[in-house]
């Protein structure tokens, strides 16, 4: 009972570990590439981001350990749950390095689709265990909703360079 603090902790941190190395690793693509893309005028400032991430991260971490909590640690009931889980924190993790690093807006678009699937999976797998967390994932399936959209958006509006073709 006296470590549960430390699962409490680890599971919250967790989703932050990979969103912090996403933004490390693309950092300076942000504002040379990123910044010359053209966005629709509903864009998040820059700004907004890393506040956002930082709030929805938190609460998802804090509701996945939640989950496990309630099935009891890593049992086979928390296998399709958690399993979920982790399948779309992978996506969320992969978008940056699709995104910024390999600027193919293609892939982050296919990633963030299939992203959005296995979010909705997870709230769905979790609803009967535990709705809190699933209460705690709404505000990330709606940021969600927006950032593929703006993906959506960014890929049609910026027509990927064909190789070869230069101006």
């Amino acid at each position: 009972r006296g470590r549960m603090w430390a699962y409490t902790v680890g599971f919250t941190v967790l989703p932050h570990v990979g969103g912090f190395l996403g933004w490390f690793i693309n950092r300076k693509e942000i504002p040379v590439w990123y910044e010359k893309l053209k966005k629709p005028s509903w864009c998040p400032s820059r700004r907004v981001f890393p506040v956002a991430w930082t709030v929805l991260y938190t609460g998802m971490g804090y509701a996945s350990y939640l989950v496990w909590n309630d099935l009891g640690g890593c049992s086979s009931k928390a296998l399709i749950p958690l399993g979920l889980y982790g399948a779309q924190l992978a996506l969320n993790w992969a978008w940056p390095p699709f995104f910024f690093g390999a600027k193919n807006m293609k892939m982050a678009l296919i990633d963030i689709l299939c992203l959005d699937g296995l979010a909705i999976g997870t709230m769905c797998s979790w609803y009967r265990i535990n709705k809190v967390a699933t209460l705690l994932m709404v505000p990330y399936l709606g940021w969600l909703a927006m950032a593929t959209c703006l993906t959506i958006r960014i890929w049609k509006d910026n027509p990927e360079e064909k190789p070869g073709k230069s101006e």
